[in-house]
Order: structure tokens, then C-alpha cells, then sequence
């Protein structure tokens, strides 16, 4: 369901509530269209763990269905703005897992199946609590495609600044009704995680820094929503599932949506590649919080609302996002200069008969692979092409005035570095680093 603000034509505002199957299909009918500077709204499902232990949803995350974006054609990208990520979520459990044999084709996030009847993505449904709650609806078996090796459930204080670790009674209250403290949309289809009621590391304390794991554009051809990246993408690579896809078919069609990168939440403008008409934009996987690498592969999924303003670039020259963090996000050496370090350069630069000093503005460049070794050689090659510099130059750049940063292990990264501005303003992104850095 969606509505606008006005009918006929593009809608100044729009307010997502549907969901897909935990595909994004290039193919399916997008809702809006919204017009280029208008905003959309969005009511977000839990990712992971939720998705992943509901075997009839075929991909890792439940994200919102596409929204189409009025003048935004292959070729271009859109801009968004990142207005407001609240999180609606009462509790959340999580953990790192393990993949049962027997429970799917291949792909426990994409193909899961029921050892028992052999139905492949099988309707299933709650009984009880614990890892062994959802239960197929035609033959009864406990359907398990993950288990949690270690896990926690946690609750969040009023004002949504703080997490707490519960211990194993706690858990089980809150399971018992798991859809009202996860705040599961009317749309979802998932069954929350809260029904596991893991409790092996209780009292801890956590920051919520609310994140989106998921936003981007639709990919040009059918895939599993939590496969839309370079890493958990080449999953898809001689696949025995019906999503599988050859390594230059996953390059071609792919769009970098699940980055999982903390720096995308309220404040951040990020950009992303348009691969159909309309851009398709998505989000969803919102985390209360994640330090960087996701190293237990999983983190607080919660649902949430989110407020974007959504914005076309045209003749976008790279294949993968681009973001523009806050400026508290940035890696220290990617900071703008100070007024007093412009000086001191300055006085630099006049004794040793440097014409000017060179104007640049912080910019992080997404790069994916299958490893973090290939994903910053991505990274690096999308820098190069955005800026038409050379990669040995971007690996200085980032060297001496930036980092490489780790969003999501195995392959998600951000080159991030201050560029020359009048290579951002070439490609028509210099305006927002002027934006979102008072430049």
C-alpha cells in the first residue's frame, strides 16, 4: 500500500507500508511515482534473523516494495537524504549463527526447504518458543535453515538511547509475545526472532546509533534482497536455486543495496546507481546499533519509520554508491581542514611558491567483493572512474588524507578520502559535499 500526496502524476510525498517476498524483481510493479525532490516514508520489517528463520521469504531481509522515482533512468543515480531513522522496536534478539544441514538448496538465506516433506520455501508457522518454534504447515517438522550459536535478546529504554541484555526468564516473557515487542508491520510476513529467546550473555549494556543495513535501488534483474551486494552476492554464482547468476550477470545487474555501513543513517546523504527506469528505491534491515564489520554477522534488527527526500543526478558514471557522511563519521584524516589549518597551509604554500591550495571535500566511495580484498579493489577502481583519476592516485589520496573503512565482513567497504572538488562538481556531486559539510 502507498499513499500520495496528490493523484495523477508523480506524488510530492509518499508512505510505503508493503513489503516484498525478500525479492527485489525489476520486473514487478514499483509503487509512486514521487517526484524528483519529494519524499517517501516508510514503516521497516526487521531484517535478518527474522527473514532468515520465515523459510517462505526468499532472500535474508524483508524490504519494502520499490518506489519508482520520476525522471530517473539507467545511467543516472539518485541522491537521498536521510531525514529521519526512528526505531519502533521494543526488543530484538540476535546472535552469531549456524546453518543446520538439510534446510535448504544451497542457500539457507535464499532457498530454504523442509528435510521432511521436501517443500521448498514452505509456509510455516509458531508453535511455542524456542529454536525449534516454526513448524512447516504441511508436515509439522521443525523448519531450522539457521540456529543461533550464540545469542541475546535485548530491550531498548524509553527514549530509545540504550539497550539492554536479558537473562533467559526475561527472554522467554518477551517471546511469548514476540510480534508486539518486535512492533512487526501489519504487512510482515516474518516470524520475529524474538521466539528463540536466546539469553547466553545477559546485562550487557548497548548504545542504539540507528542505522539503515538496506537502502538502495532495484538491481536489473530478479535477485534475493540480502544478495544485492558483491559479497553475499557471489553466493548466487552457480547456485542450484532458480536465482542463480553467472559472475558477469551479478555484476551487470546488481546495485550494492545491502551495504550494512553504520554512516547511513539520519544526516548522511547517500547516492546510489539507477539500473531501471524509475530507480526502484528500497529500504529496509534497519540496526539499533553495529560497530563496523558486523563481525558476529548479525546485529539488533529492529523495525522502525524512516523519512527520505529523494533527488535525481543525471549521467552517473559508476556502478555503486557513493556516501556522504556526517562529518563526526569520518575517519580523522578525511575531516575537513580547519580555518586554522588552512592557514598554516597557506603560510606552507607561500614559501615554497605553491600556487594555491588545492580545494577538497570529504567523499566515501562503496566498494563489494567476495572478500575484503577484492571489495577495496573495487572501491578503489569506482573512485578512479567517479573522479577520472588514476587508482594509484586514489590509494595516495586515501592514504595520506583518508582510511579504508570496513562496513560488513566478508566484502563491504568505503573508500573514504578527501577529493578535489572540482572533480565532485564534474559529476555533479559537489553541491552535496558543499551541503553536508559547510564547504
Amino acid at each position: 500500500m502507498a499513499d500520495g500526496s496528490r493523484t495523477g502524476g508523480a506524488c510530492r510525498s509518499l508512505v510505503v507500508n508493503g513489503f516484498t517476498n525478500s525479492v527485489l524483481d525489476p520486473d514487478a510493479p514499483m509503487l509512486g511515482p514521487v517526484e524528483n525532490g519529494g519524499t517517501v516514508i516508510a514503516n521497516t520489517a526487521p531484517g535478518c534473523w527474522g527473514p532468515m528463520i520465515t523459510p517462505s521469504l526468499r532472500g535474508g531481509h524483508e524490504v519494502t516494495r520499490p518506489v519508482a522515482v520520476e525522471g530517473a533512468e539507467p545511467g543516472d543515480a539518485i541522491a537521498i537524504r536521510i531525514r529521519d531513522i526512528t526505531v519502533t522496536s521494543v526488543a530484538t534478539a540476535s546472535g552469531h549463527d549456524s546453518s543446520p544441514a538439510g534446510f535448504c538448496l544451497g542457500d539457507p538465506y535464499v532457498a530454504a526447504r523442509c528435510p521432511t516433506c521436501d517443500a521448498l520455501w514452505p509456509e510455516t508457522h509458531v508453535e511455542g518458543i524456542g529454536q525449534e518454534a516454526v513448524r512447516c504447515n504441511v508436515c509439522g517438522n521443525a523448519v531450522t535453515p539457521f540456529a543461533i550459536v550464540h545469542g541475546y535478546t535485548v530491550t531498548f529504554d524509553d527514549t530509545r538511547s540504550v539497550g539492554l541484555t536479558l537473562p533467559k526468564a526475561a527472554a522467554e516473557t518477551i517471546a511469548h509475545d514476540a510480534d508486539h515487542y518486535a512492533a512487526l508491520p501489519d504487512a510482515s510476513h516474518q516470524h520475529s526472532i524474538l521466539v528463540y529467546a536466546p539469553s547466553d550473555m545477559p546485562g550487557a549494556l548497548v548504545r542504539m546509533r540507528p542505522f539503515l543495513g538496506q537502502l538502495g535501488t532495484c538491481p536489473s534483474k530478479a535477485m534475493p534482497d540480502s544478495h544485492n551486494a558483491g559479497d553475499f552476492g557471489a553466493f548466487l554464482v552457480g547456485a542450484p536455486h532458480p536465482y542463480a547468476l553467472s559472475p558477469e550477470e551479478l555484476a551487470r545487474h546488481k546495485t550494492d543495496g545491502h551495504m550494512d555501513i553504520d554512516a547511513v543513517r539520519p544526516g548522511a546523504i547517500l547516492v546510489c546507481p539507477v539500473k531501471v527506469k524509475g530507480a526502484g528505491l528500497y529500504m529496509g534491515d534497519m540496526h539499533a546499533g553495529q560497530g563496523d564489520g558486523e563481525i558476529a554477522g548479525h546485529t539488533m534488527d529492529v523495525a522502525g519509520s524512516v523519512t527520505l527526500q529523494v533527488e535525481v543526478v543525471k549521467d552517473y558514471p559508476i556502478d555503486g554508491p557513493v556516501l556522504f557522511p556526517l562529518a563526526e563519521d569520518l575517519p580523522p584524516m578525511a575531516r575537513p581542514f580547519t580555518a586554522e589549518e588552512k592557514a598554516r597551509g597557506e603560510r606552507l604554500a607561500r614559501r615554497w611558491d605553491v600556487a594555491a591550495l588545492e580545494e577538497v571535500a570529504p567523499v566515501s566511495v562503496i566498494g563489494t567483493g567476495a572478500n575484503l580484498n577484492i571489495a577495496i579493489e573495487n572501491g578503489l577502481e569506482r573512485a578512479a572512474t567517479l573522479l577520472d583519476l588514476s587508482v594509484a592516485e586514489i590509494r595516495n589520496r586515501a592514504t595520506i588524507n583518508g582510511a579504508i573503512e570496513i562496513g560488513r565482513a566478508p566484502g563491504v567497504i568505503q573508500v573514504t578520502f578527501l577529493a578535489p572538488l572540482d572533480r565532485l562538481d564534474a559529476v555533479g556531486l559537489g553541491d552535496y559535499a558543499r551541503e553536508q559539510y559547510g564547504l
